[in-house]
């Protein structure tokens, strides 16, 4: 059932990184039940349901927040949850009476989780903002790209997922935790600028070293250096290059057909261009998988850079069973392992509209207060 079999998750609907953390948690076994808008036009993006990934391992209600009603039921919910996970601007929650004072005034052992780019306080709290602006403003930002180009987004990877969604589930998981020994819960402002900045934790120590420079493209491993960057192949593909150490250094290299001595040292900053123009020569005279098949068996770090369909078929993530194949769909499995309680994915993205009287009965709710509520128009009928 999963390491966090028992424990109970409320998620107000969203997108992004506070659903992506709901269905981590629900990956590991928690019971999440997910609470979204009533009407079919509130719900989210224009997609089908079976392809919300975030939203799989969960239930599903539609509720009216606009009726008391449909605040009341919430906070049945809450009354026997262990988590609650919110992604909205500060004060939205206290404003539809479902406040972290409120839900912990119904269960003082509920740890109360909140999801947002800023933080709950500082002068930027109530701006709108999207992954590029949390890096933007942490330095990510800045230091991602080519030296003489526009800084590079690398996705929404950093601030979202990585600053966002992974920092709350660890305070969620910490925070319930010691909630067991307290029996008291407590809030966890996960702020993705707080997260981002923390993972730049090593770079901010090199950078005050000495050792790291504040400038795109300058440094060992932000794509500046020959031995950690991407080479253009014969057929127009590409080859990810991490040879580091020396030891790796030099297979490339003998992999390559080049001789060190013929060539500038490696940590020789001031040529750096000059090695990188020689290996860019070499890479370019074979494809991606030809260099592939002369790299298979290699400690050199190097590998094809693969799309995202390609990447479900790659030996390794097969092997491994990575990427998982159910009912038509190609989706991540659950991450990361466990020996003795192996995580799963317990369900696809359900449809709100229609898992809210199955999602309320498994919950515990009677089904006498399920017909009343659907009655009265506050939940979707079925």
């Amino acid at each position: 059932m999963g390491p966090l079999d028992g424990v109970r998750i409320v998620e107000m609907s969203g997108i992004g990184p506070a659903p992506f953390c709901g269905m981590l948690l629900a990956d590991l076994g928690a019971e999440v039940i997910r609470v979204d808008r009533l009407s079919a036009a509130d719900l989210g993006f224009d997609i089908d349901a079976r392809f919300d990934l975030p939203n799989r391992s969960k239930r599903a209600v539609a509720v009216d927040l606009k009726a008391a009603e449909g605040v009341a039921m919430v906070k049945e919910l809450v009354r026997s949850a262990d988590l609650l996970i919110e992604g909205f601007r500060p004060g939205v929650m206290e404003r539809l009476g479902l406040g972290p004072d409120i839900c912990r005034e119904i269960n003082p052992r509920l740890v109360y989780g909140r999801m947002t780019g800023w933080g709950q306080d500082g002068p930027l709290k109530q701006l709108a903002g999207h992954d590029i602006n949390y890096i933007a403003l942490t330095g990510v930002l800045n230091a991602v790209g080519p030296k003489d180009g526009d800084p590079v987004v690398p996705l929404n990877l950093i601030g979202d997922f990585a600053g966002g969604a992974l920092y709350l589930a660890m305070g969620l998981l910490a925070a319930l935790h010691e909630a067991k020994s307290s029996g008291q819960g407590q809030v966890v402002d996960a702020a993705m600028v707080d997260g981002v900045a923390s993972l730049m934790s090593m770079h901010y120590g090199y950078l005050q070293a000495g050792f790291w420079r504040d400038e795109r493209g300058s440094n060992a491993v932000d794509g500046g250096s020959p031995f950690y960057t991407t080479y253009r192949t014969r057929d127009g593909k590409h080859m990810a290059v991490g040879a580091v150490e020396k030891r790796f250094y030099g297979e490339l290299l003998e992999r390559l057909g080049l001789a060190q001595a013929d060539l500038p040292r490696q940590n020789d900053r001031a040529r750096w261009g000059e090695l990188r123009e020689r290996l860019a020569a070499v890479f370019a005279t074979r494809t991606r998988e030809e260099w592939t098949a002369v790299f298979a068996d290699s400690d050199a770090c190097v590998s094809p850079v693969l799309d995202l369909l390609e990447s479900t078929a790659h030996p390794h993530m097969a092997a491994r069973g990575t990427f998982l194949r159910t009912d038509g769909m190609v989706e991540p499995g659950p991450a990361p392992r466990f020996s003795r309680t192996p995580a799963a994915i317990r369900n696809a993205p359900l449809d709100p509209r229609g898992d809210t009287r199955g999602a309320l009965l498994a919950w515990g709710l009677p089904e006498s207060r399920i017909d009343e509520l659907a009655s009265a128009g506050v939940i979707a009928p079925r």
